[in-house]
């Protein structure tokens, strides 16, 4: 009697514990459908495919050019005054101050404001560069010496434009690391508007790695591609557009190139948004395959700028050559950087 209610109570066990291990067995597949589909869905989001890139002829090269500076006011030398009894009869004892003031300068052409178009204009005004492809030669340290190339396209149509920005290192046919950025939006009055920035990354036996930032503009959302989404500050800009909006302030003369001017803007870089600031170092003179080129060096104040592994540029912007950047240098830390020399002349498309 004893071992049939043994039995008995085992079997009960036993069922009880199957309709358990099921139980859990089920809910575990229901919370990995659901994890699945979370995953499709992040997917999705992050590998949508980024906008189609806009087809460009560039079919003239651009040829440095002497930027003067406007002439000092000649000084009229005037003749040492003469006595009143020598003065000739009918001219005053004194001139006019205006008759003796030299001549007003003229204003510098970089401070002059081109024509702005108007906000509905299907066309930019001429205050935009014609579509724009820059090759460099790339220097660096990555674990040792690296050497590569890069190449930066400045594409536009209508009011549309894209930045691409892309980076090889090691040899063309196989790099060891490649990154592309590109930058899509509008032209606007108050220069440009990202709406979508992405990040591209190959590495030698490492798994590619995609990222993409977003600017709704008309809802004034940021969507960096972890975290919440935050407000969208007016101006802001990503990687790869900050160069050219740099370029269009100072070629339309609303902000001046000075040592030790700082120049502020937003900036929405993959990992977080920041106010960034760049300082006016100086005019230097760099030695390019087209000759020494005068440029305007721009660095980040990094002192100012919280500790990130995000990626810092420093810049040079030739007045020469509508103030596009001849020189890049873009680091994470002094031992991880790269050098990008200009190494031909730029080509543009036909206005």
């Amino acid at each position: 009697m004893a071992g049939r209610l043994n039995c008995s109570l085992t079997r009960r066990r036993a069922g009880a514990a199957l309709l358990l291990l099921a139980a859990v067995l089920l809910m575990h597949a229901l919370f990995g459908r659901l994890l699945w589909r979370l995953h499709e869905d992040w997917l999705g989001e992050a590998a949508s495919a980024p906008p189609p890139r806009l087809a460009v002829a560039f079919v003239r090269e651009l040829s440095p050019q002497v930027v003067k500076t406007p002439p000092r006011p000649m000084t009229r030398r005037l003749p040492p005054p003469l006595a009143s009894a020598e003065l000739a009869p009918g001219l005053p004892a004194e001139l006019p101050a205006a008759a003796i003031e030299p001549p007003a300068a003229p204003e510098p052409l970089g401070d002059l404001a081109l024509p702005e178009p108007p906000p509905d204009a299907a066309e930019p005004g001429p205050e935009w560069p014609a579509s724009t492809r820059l090759r460099y030669t790339l220097n660096g340290h990555y674990r040792g010496e690296v050497n590569g190339e890069a190449e930066v396209q400045w594409l536009r149509e209508g009011r549309r434009y894209q930045v691409h920005l892309e980076v090889r290192v090691g040899a063309s046919f196989a790099p060891l690391i490649s990154r592309r950025m590109s930058s899509d939006g509008l032209l606007t009055a108050a220069g440009i508007a990202p709406e979508r920035y992405d990040e591209d990354t190959k590495m030698l036996l490492r798994e590619r790695q995609r990222v993409t930032v977003r600017f709704d503009r008309e809802g004034q959302v940021l969507r960096l591609p972890r975290g919440p989404a935050q407000p969208l500050p007016a101006g802001a800009q990503d990687a790869a557009s900050q160069f050219v909006q740099l370029t269009w302030l100072f070629l339309t003369g609303r902000e001046r190139l000075e040592p030790g001017r700082v120049l502020e803007l937003p900036l929405a870089l993959p990992r977080r948004l920041y106010q960034w600031r760049y300082e006016v170092v100086g005019e230097e003179l760099l030695y390019t395959p087209m000759g020494p080129l005068p440029a305007w060096h721009l660095r980040p104040q990094l002192e100012r700028l919280p500790r990130t592994s995000d990626l810092k540029a420093e810049v040079w912007l030739a007045p020469g050559l509508q103030y596009l950047p001849v020189r890049l240098r873009i680091a994470q830390d002094e031992q991880t950087y790269i050098d990008l020399m200009l190494k031909a002349p730029p080509l543009q498309a036909a206005q």
